[in-house]
């Protein structure tokens, strides 16, 4: 075995793994990583580089560029053109971002699962009550961002964004090993609530961009979420932006989480498996009734 191997072994062992990520200082940590992240300096920024990439096993093949002024820049490159299709039905619902798919599956109620065992409320994780009952029995799907993976995230269909929520919280890892042990994690992280409509039949969407520790800092194309988090103050902000398939509506300054809920009457890809990778445009719901479905 390697000593990278062994080196990773070593950190994924449950115990040590928790405790290294989340048992420490987390904000001041995050702030700490964020700062270093942003530094241009040769001096610092080349070893940050070296070490996220000798340590995440970054892919850059379909990267913009591979020359990276800081590790922020590496966190949050852009790819090349054309590097990730969306499946062009409009009647599909693509993946917002390249990912592991996390647990996925019907609404029960208003209850949702972080991982199998561990369950938590809509209410918890969206503050409008109103929007609870527009998802209530619909269906929803997990989407884990992985250090080394592309940060940026695309809308899924051609869609309108109605309407912002953007939620201060803590910066709690999300990896399985925090969420078999922290129960409601989402709901105390810090998060963005984007309440989308889809123009396939008017159907409504939510996208629930979740932060975690290291940077912890959700960025949205459509809006200055530094001025709306400093002067909203977790109050709704309506919007009335316009997204076509697969354009960036925003990006994570680390590896976090995107939670994307759909209202009944849409159909999760039977394709879908817990644990498996998926990419930005590739298949991951389906709207009944749309133009272009063939059931």
């Amino acid at each position: 075995m390697t000593m990278r191997g062994a080196f990773l072994r070593l950190l994924m062992q449950e115990d040590l793994n928790f405790l290294l990520t989340n048992r420490i200082p987390r904000r001041l940590a995050t702030r700490i990583v964020g700062r270093i992240a942003a530094i241009e300096h040769p001096l610092i920024a080349r070893p940050a580089v070296a070490a996220w990439r000798f340590f995440s096993d970054v892919d850059l093949s379909d990267a913009e560029t591979t020359r990276f002024a800081s590790l922020r820049d590496g966190f949050v490159r852009r790819l090349r053109p054309g590097a990730r299709a969306f499946d062009a039905d409009p009647a599909v619902i693509a993946s917002p971002c390249d990912a592991i798919v996390g647990a996925h599956g019907r609404i029960e109620g208003d209850r949702v699962y972080q991982v199998k065992g561990f369950p938590y409320r809509l209410g918890d994780l969206i503050p409008d009550p109103a929007l609870v009952e527009r998802y209530r029995d619909g269906s929803f799907v997990t989407l884990r961002l992985t250090a080394a993976m592309y940060h940026r995230f695309h809308a899924p269909a051609d869609l309108t964004v109605e309407g912002v929520t953007y939620l201060s919280g803590d910066c709690w890892n999300v990896n399985p090993i925090a969420l078999k042990r922290v129960e409601r994690l989402f709901c105390r992280n810090e998060r963005a609530v984007i309440e989308t409509r889809l123009d396939a039949g008017g159907t409504p969407m939510l996208l629930v961009p979740v932060a975690a520790i290291l940077v912890a800092s959700i960025r949205l194309s459509f809006m200055d979420t530094r001025r709306t988090l400093r002067e909203q103050g977790g109050a709704r902000v309506a919007c009335t932006a316009r997204a076509a398939r697969g354009d960036e509506m925003g990006w994570f300054e680390h590896g976090s989480t995107i939670i994307v809920f759909v209202s009944r009457g849409v159909t999760l890809d039977p394709a879908l498996v817990e644990g498996a990778p998926i990419r930005a445009g590739m298949a991951l719901a389906r709207v009944s009734g749309a133009a272009g479905d063939a059931g």
